[in-house]
C-alpha cells in the first residue's frame, strides 16, 4: 500500500513538474515575442537583447560570427550563468544550471518570433512606436507569467540575484547596475564594430523599456491570478479539455 502511495506521489510530482514547464515554455514564447517587437521597432531594443542585437548586426557585416540574435542570446545567457558560478562559488545551487536550458530555449523562441514579426509593417514612426509599446507590454506580461511558473530564474535575473547576495545590494539597485552595464557594453560594441552609436540598438526605445517594463509588470501581475490557478491545475487526459476551462472560470 505504501509503495502504491509513493508511486502515485511520484507520478503527481512528475505531472506537475511537466505541466509547470509547459506553462514556462508558453511564458518564454510571450517574452520573446515582446523582445522581437522591440527589436523590430528600430527605436532601441530591450536591455537583455541589446548585446545580442549589435553582435548579430556585426555578423551580417562579416565583422563577427554570422549568428542570429537568438544564437547570440543563448551564448550570452550561458555566459551569465558562468558568471553566477564565479560570483557565488559554493553558494551556487546546482539546480540553477537549468538556466542554461532555459537560456537556449529563449534564444530559439526569439529567432522564431523574429521571423514571425518580420511580416509586420514598420515603415512609419507611428508603427515603430506602436511596435515598441506593444513589445514592452507583451514582455511585461511574459515576465509576469514566468514569475508565477515558479521555476528557476532567467539568467538575466539570476546574475542580478547573485550580485545582490554577494554585495548586499537590494535587488532593484543591483538590477539597475546590471542593466546599465549591459547597455554600456552594447554601446561600446557598436563603436567597436561600426565606429558610431547604433541608434536602432540603443535608442529612446531602450530607455522606454527600462522605465516602462517594470511598471507594467507591477500593473499586470495582480491581474493574473487566473494564471496562478492554471499553474496549480493538475491535468489529466480525460478531464483536460473541460476541466481546465471550468477551473479557470471558478
Amino acid at each position: 500500500m505504501q509503495q502504491i502511495d509513493l508511486a502515485n506521489s511520484f507520478k503527481d510530482k512528475a505531472v506537475m513538474f511537466a505541466w509547470q514547464h509547459v506553462l514556462l515554455l508558453c511564458s518564454l514564447f510571450v517574452m520573446t515575442l515582446g523582445v522581437a517587437l522591440s527589436v523590430r521597432s528600430s527605436l532601441g531594443s530591450s536591455v537583455i537583447s541589446a548585446i545580442p542585437f549589435v553582435m548579430s548586426l556585426a555578423g551580417e557585416e562579416s565583422m563577427a560570427p554570422a549568428l542570429t540574435i537568438g544564437d547570440y542570446t543563448s551564448a550570452m545567457n550561458a555566459l551569465l550563468v558562468l558568471l553566477q558560478i564565479v560570483i557565488l562559488r559554493r553558494r551556487f545551487e546546482p539546480v540553477q544550471l537549468f538556466q542554461l536550458l532555459i537560456g537556449v530555449v529563449f534564444g530559439v523562441l526569439l529567432d522564431l518570433n523574429m521571423a514571425l514579426t518580420a511580416l509586420l509593417d514598420y515603415s512609419t514612426l507611428a508603427m515603430q512606436a506602436a511596435a515598441q509599446i506593444a513589445g514592452c507590454t507583451v514582455l511585461a506580461v511574459g515576465i509576469s507569467f514566468e514569475i508565477r511558473c515558479g521555476s528557476v530564474t532567467m539568467p538575466g535575473e539570476g546574475i542580478t540575484v547573485a550580485i545582490s547576495r554577494v554585495s548586499g545590494l537590494p535587488f532593484p539597485k543591483a538590477k539597475i547596475y546590471v542593466d546599465t552595464t549591459l547597455v554600456v557594453i552594447a554601446v561600446a560594441l557598436g563603436y567597436l564594430f561600426f565606429g558610431s552609436w547604433v541608434s536602432n540598438v540603443i535608442g529612446p526605445g531602450t530607455l522606454f523599456a527600462m522605465l516602462y517594463v517594470g511598471f507594467a509588470v507591477k500593473v499586470v501581475n495582480p491581474r493574473l491570478e487566473w494564471f496562478g490557478r492554471v499553474v496549480c491545475y493538475r491535468p489529466g487526459f480525460r478531464r483536460y479539455i473541460y476541466g481546465l476551462a471550468r477551473f479557470i472560470r471558478s
